[in-house]
Parts: structure tokens; sequence; C-alpha cells
């Protein structure tokens, strides 16, 4: 509890840091004060606070997990100052409850700039979620905090060597090319079996190829590069993955496919739905490393309150964690956003309808040896509503699990959380 209490406070100054650079107003600063102010806002909206030639990640500054406790350090980028031409690229964190150090080291070399073709190299030795999918365009995805963090326990060591090659064939589309090969270790009893064999530590070779369309957003030159400066919908991702065996040591060989796309209808200052669509399929030999959940969010204990902590963006609240994995799957997310109540200036709080599907199967089940878990063969539902913003970012939620993985106990089935929303 006292561990929740510190990441609210933590919660409580970011937003209000937030909130006093969003609306304080000098009008003695000149207008290139001005601009220095909107483009720090800017780069720290997107995860840096910039330098004179290197950007600080603050992605990296602290977050908490199950199995690493507070997990805090540091990471950044050099910028065009430094160079127009190369980057250098690195972070190191520290776990105070696994007691281990991580780290990556890695750069890259500017081929082309009008189309910003890059050429990156990485040494990486970290963790990464069990059953979680990373889109490798999604790299500048950032938030001032992230729920879904706090109650993760199931993680794989990895060291990963790659190479990736990045290529903005136009504003609207992004393309990305990664070449990896990476050591799996995962933190858990586990143990893959094949041909007689049984994995509890394996070598991965992969090939990904990535794409990021956004054919209706508007886009625009500033001092910080091309920016999106007006988001259309709706937009897609789609990512494809190749595991080889034996080149470069690789114990597997599988494919899998990935993709996700988002809608969004109406106006953001009235009432709007958002449509968010998840699909993928691992075909061959693929360990429950690389599979999929479906982004729960869910902790098992017996009361609602003490499963009380705040709730995800996209996630499944009522679904526990490590219930469901599977090699095929798609989730439905739907949110009707109410127009926001006008109480004050300041105070619009905010009702969010929510329903969320998920269903997904898996082969072989037989070969994922000492862990236990269901598929979602029968189909997954949840709905309930939120209430944000009602102070300093924060708000309530409600949500409700039912159909055919009810579960007996009716206070299981529900999920009552804080919702954390800020942005700049």
């Amino acid at each position: 509890m006292l561990k929740k209490c510190t990441f609210l406070l933590l919660l409580l100054f970011c937003s209000t840091f937030v909130e006093a650079q969003s609306f304080t107003e000098q009008p003695q600063k000149t207008s290139k004060d001005t601009l220095k102010k909107h483009l720090l806002l800017k780069s720290i909206g997107t995860g840096y606070f910039p330098t004179k030639y290197f950007n600080f990640d603050l992605r990296y500054l602290i977050k908490f997990n199950q199995f690493e406790g507070i997990r805090t350090g540091i990471g950044g980028v050099t910028n065009d100052k430094f160079s127009e031409k190369y980057r250098l690229n690195s972070y190191g964190v520290y776990g105070f409850r696994d007691h281990r150090f991580k780290f990556s080291i890695g750069g890259g070399m500017r081929l082309i700039k009008k189309s910003n073709t890059w050429l990156n190299f990485a040494y990486t030795d970290d963790l990464q979620e069990t059953g979680s999918t990373k889109y490798i365009t999604d790299n500048r995805v950032f938030q001032f905090f992230e729920p879904r963090l706090l109650n993760i326990d199931l993680f794989y060591k990895y060291i990963s060597k790659s190479l990736t090659f990045e290529h903005q064939i136009s504003n609207h589309l992004l393309s990305k090319v990664e070449f990896a090969v990476s050591d799996i270790d995962p933190t858990y009893d586990y143990a893959y079996a094949l041909d007689d064999q049984l994995y509890t530590t394996y070598n991965l070779s992969t090939a990904i190829i990535g794409f990021q369309w956004s054919p209706f957003s508007k886009f625009k030159e500033t001092p910080l590069g091309t920016q999106e400066v007006k988001s259309g919908f709706p937009k897609f991702s789609f990512q494809y993955t190749k595991s080889y065996h034996d080149v470069f040591k690789g114990d597997f060989d599988f494919t899998k496919l990935d993709f996700r796309t988002i809608f969004e209808l109406g106006q953001e200052n009235s009432h709007f739905a958002q449509i968010i669509f998840v699909s993928g399929m691992a075909i061959g030999d693929t360990p429950l490393t690389h599979l999929y959940h479906a982004y729960p969010n869910n902790i098992r204990k017996e009361k609602i309150l003490e499963r009380f902590s705040i709730a995800g963006l996209n996630s499944f609240e009522t679904m526990y964690f490590n219930e469901f994995f599977s090699d095929k799957f798609f989730t439905f997310q739907l949110k009707y956003f109410i127009k926001p109540f006008h109480v004050t200036e300041r105070f619009r709080p905010q009702v969010v309808l929510i329903t969320r599907y998920a269903l997904g199967d898996m082969d072989n089940i037989d070969r994922h040896q000492d862990v236990t878990f269901d598929t979602l063969n029968y189909g997954y539902t949840e709905s309930g509503f939120e209430i944000n913003k009602l102070l300093y970012g924060f708000g309530l939620s409600f949500t409700y699990r039912y159909g055919a993985y009810y579960l007996p106990t009716f206070s299981d089935n529900i999920a009552f959380k804080f919702t954390f929303n800020v942005s700049l």
C-alpha cells in the first residue's frame, strides 16, 4: 500500500508540473522565449528533455513492476547539434528488487536526409514482458505513467544484438526492418518441449518488417523535425516477424503476423468514439515468451479493494495477469467519450463508456511446460465506464466481466480502479 501511495504522489507531482507548464502565461516574455518554451513542452511530450548536444530520455527515470521493484536510470540520444549524420543512444537502469543492471548501447548513421533514412545498431541487455508484442515502428510511444507496469511479474531476460534500417517512405508511411540475434532466459520456471528436448533458455535469430501508415494525418516541418500536427484516422500498423532455425545458432523456426488499427469518430471536444482492433498469429515452434496475451491488468487478490490500482489505457481491467495466452488472437475495444461536463473552466470531468472483447486459441499447448494458463477460444467480454479528470488528471474506473469466462464468485468479476490521464 505504501508503494502505491508513493506512486500516486509521484503522479500528482507530474500532473501538477504539466498543468503549471501548460497554463502559466507570462506576457513579458518575448516571442523567442515563447517559442523555446513551446519546443521544450513538445519535446517533453514526446519523452525527451533536450540539452545542447544530448536529449535525455524520460522513459528511463523511474518505473515499478513486481519483478524489479523500483526501476530507475538514465538514458538519451544525441541531437542534430551534436551531428546531423550520426547519433549515439544508450541507457542504463537498475532494479532494486532483482539487484541487476540493464543497459543498451547503440548508434545510427543517416543515409538519406530527405527521407530520414537511418541505419542503426544496438546491443541491449534488458527485460521484456512475456506475451507482449512490440511494434518496431512504435519507438517513440511515451506516457508519463504506464499503469500496467505496476503489476507485471512475468518477464524474460534477453541479450540482443540488432541492426535496424528505417525509412520514411512518405510523411504518412514509416517503414522499418530489423535483424536481431537474441539470447532468451525466462525469469520463471518454464520449458518449451520440442523434438524430445526441453528448452529452458534458447537463442532466436529474427528478421522483422514493420509499417506504420497514417493516411489522414497532417504533418509539418518544425525545429524538432517533421511533426504530426493533426492526427487523422484510421491509423494502421503491420508487422511481419520471421525466426530462423540454425541461422546464427537460432533454436526455433516460426512466423508472426501482427496488425493493429485505430479509428476515431467525432470531435475530441464533444462526443466521440474510439475503436481499436488488434490481431496476431504465430505459426511454427513459438515459445511462450513470444506468443500473445490480451493485455490483462488485474492482480490475483481476494477482495475488490485489494485489487484497487491504476487502470490502463487499452488493457483488459478484469482479466488477471498470466490467465490467458494464445498463438492466434484478436481484440476489439470500443470507447465512447461523452462530451466533458463544463463545471468550471478548469474542472471538466468526462464519462467514457467501454466495451472490450477478446478471442484466441493455441495449438500444441502441451509443449509449454511448468506453466498453467487458459485460452480465449470461447470469447472474453468486459464492459464498464470511466469518470476521468476529476482531480489533477485522476479519475475512477469500474469494469465488469461477463460471458463465457464469468467467474463463480461475483466480486472476482469486478475491477474498481483509478484512472490517470494527462497530456501536453
